[in-house]
């Protein structure tokens, strides 16, 4: 059996996965927000999950937004700021005295639907999660690609391809400090902005799809922009890293249309004008993360 955890910035997720892929414990409960009570409660859920399960783990996954810095070791870059310059890796393994392994939830979600999802018949997947921002995972042969950097997949701070004024609007900022990024258009919130900027209104993403089948002339030139940039970036993607299967998550994977739309305005953008990459939707959802977390003691580089 394998266990995973999905942390978040206000929930901790656990779930105990057999050795089918089926999911035979799960709970949740509130992310403490002072980091020894952090460990405390993940040690409290492993014993739980262990008991429920009448098992005793050998390693433990760990799914998060966030990752390992390889200069230092220690956590950088996550919105559970508490848990950011501490040595979580060390401190969790001798918290539970087993092994844990960690990585962002980009990456888990790849994993996951590279082994048993959508991905599981490509051999090079591509995961992407387009929701409040933009991340990506890489496996290649049902293998985690972290990287030297720890940046395998992090295609979301590269700058938007062909980035033009007059199509895309006002420059944008990202907090990374960089501009004109990728998850600042092709995510929920990039949506918004580039929505709320050509009706001079606020609607949240969701709002903004409704009004687009229903016919919103705002809506749909904010949809068809959103469409044309997805169809850079993933072009980009595709160009370098040429993958057989793109598996999208987050809140803009449930927009149906996008599976249809993108495949035709890439050919735009792609070197050859031939697609044979298909892009799919994550088959487990909200639960591809902490799935992917489960597996990555058996699938890390």
């Amino acid at each position: 059996m394998l266990i995973g955890f999905d942390i978040g910035g206000t929930k901790i997720e656990v779930c105990v996965l057999d050795e089918c892929g089926n999911t035979c414990f799960k709970t949740r409960t509130t992310t403490p927000k002072k980091y020894p009570l952090f460990l405390e409660t993940i040690s409290a859920l492993v014993v739980e999950a262990e008991i429920a399960v009448n098992h005793d783990f050998t390693h433990v996954g760990i799914g998060l937004p966030g990752t390992i810095s390889p200069a230092t070791g220690l956590m950088k870059n996550s919105n559970c700021t508490f848990i950011n310059g501490h040595d979580l890796l060390s401190d969790l393994s001798n918290q539970l005295n087993k092994p844990v392994y960690i990585a962002n939830d980009a990456n888990c979600l790849a994993l996951s639907e590279a082994i048993d999802g959508a991905g599981e018949k490509g051999r090079l997947v591509f995961g992407a999660i387009l929701g409040t921002g933009c991340g990506g995972g890489i496996v290649f042969n049902k293998i985690l690609w972290e990287g030297a950097n720890a940046l395998g997949g992090e295609w979301g701070h590269n700058p938007l391809p062909n980035f033009s004024p007059l199509k895309d609007g006002e420059p944008r900022s990202c907090y990374c400090g960089k501009e004109n990024c990728i998850e600042q258009f092709i995510s929920g919130t990039g949506l918004e902005i580039t929505y709320n900027a050509l009706a001079q209104s606020s609607l949240n993403a969701s709002d903004i799809i409704a009004a687009k089948r229903n016919g919103d002339a705002t809506a749909l030139s904010a949809y068809h922009l959103l469409i044309d940039q997805m169809a850079r970036s993933f072009a980009a993607l595709i160009n370098m890293m040429d993958p057989d299967i793109i598996v999208i998550g987050g809140g803009l994977s449930n927009v149906e249309e996008i599976y249809e739309d993108i495949p035709i305005q890439i050919r735009h953008y792609i070197f050859g004008n031939e697609l044979k990459t298909e892009f799919k939707k994550a088959e487990y959802g909200d639960s591809s993360g902490i799935r992917g977390a489960a597996r990555l003691a058996k699938a890390t580089n």
